[in-house]
């Protein structure tokens, strides 16, 4: 069996690489474990192997949105690789997986003394700039259905299975909308004939119908992310 990879990681040649990894812990992440919440120092920075965390951003009034999310193509916590820095959102496990755990500090003193590393770190950052531009946009003129099946695609890259544990209540809460929205969005992808929607599960059964029901935003922040990676 393929050792899971980070591919940010991978990207750096060996030197760089090992610089990063010599200071590096292997954790085990859970469904539904925190990595960490509003206002507390970003003290370290997680490269998953496999797994998904979602930023999530929270209201006053207890509603919440997905930012983005990571997997191993990327790293969370980019916006403490630059300056010590406090977290604005939460940061949540929405599949279970692997990270290799790096003390932000650390990471922050590599990219000063490595250009490599700085470049890196500094692409990443500029490819999630504009997924999040793009997201705001696809938030406010998107219908669910479309934005539903842009999400799901997304969670699929990451995924290692068709099927993944999602439930109503965790979709809606990353999408911003109402339980009932996700809902008719969800069987209206199952008559599609995209996925199978069962209590507390996905299962992906045609990744081309999912992409045809999808906002060109998936797309788009594809594009935008496969930019930035070769532009390094």
């Amino acid at each position: 069996m393929t050792e899971p990879a980070n591919l940010l990681l991978d990207s750096l040649p060996p030197p760089d690489r090992a610089a990063l990894l010599t200071s590096a812990t292997r954790i085990r992440f859970q469904l539904g474990e925190d990595l960490i919440t509003p206002g507390q120092m970003i003290e370290a920075v997680h490269f998953p192997l496999s797994g998904i965390i979602s930023t999530v951003n929270e209201m006053a009034d207890g509603r919440s949105v997905e930012a983005f999310m990571v997997g191993r193509e990327g790293v969370a916590g980019i916006e403490a690789t630059t300056i010590p820095m406090r977290s604005g959102s939460r940061q949540t496990i929405q599949l279970t997986g692997e990270a290799m755990r790096i003390d932000a500090g650390r990471v922050r003193a590599l990219a000063n003394e490595r250009p490599a590393i700085r470049r890196m770190l500094a692409l990443y950052h500029a490819g999630i700039q504009r997924e999040l531009e793009q997201t705001a946009a696809c938030h406010a003129l998107h219908q669910a259905e479309r934005r539903l099946a842009k999400w799901l695609l997304r969670c699929h890259d990451r995924a290692d299975s068709d099927t993944i544990q999602l439930t109503q209540e965790y979709m809606a809460a990353m999408l911003g909308s109402q339980r009932t929205t996700v809902n008719e969005a969800a069987q209206t992808l199952q008559a599609n004939g995209a996925v199978r929607y069962a209590r507390g599960k996905i299962q992906v059964l045609s990744r081309s119908a999912l992409e045809a029901s999808a906002c060109e935003c998936y797309r788009k922040i594809t594009v935008h992310h496969a930019e930035t990676g070769e532009a390094a």
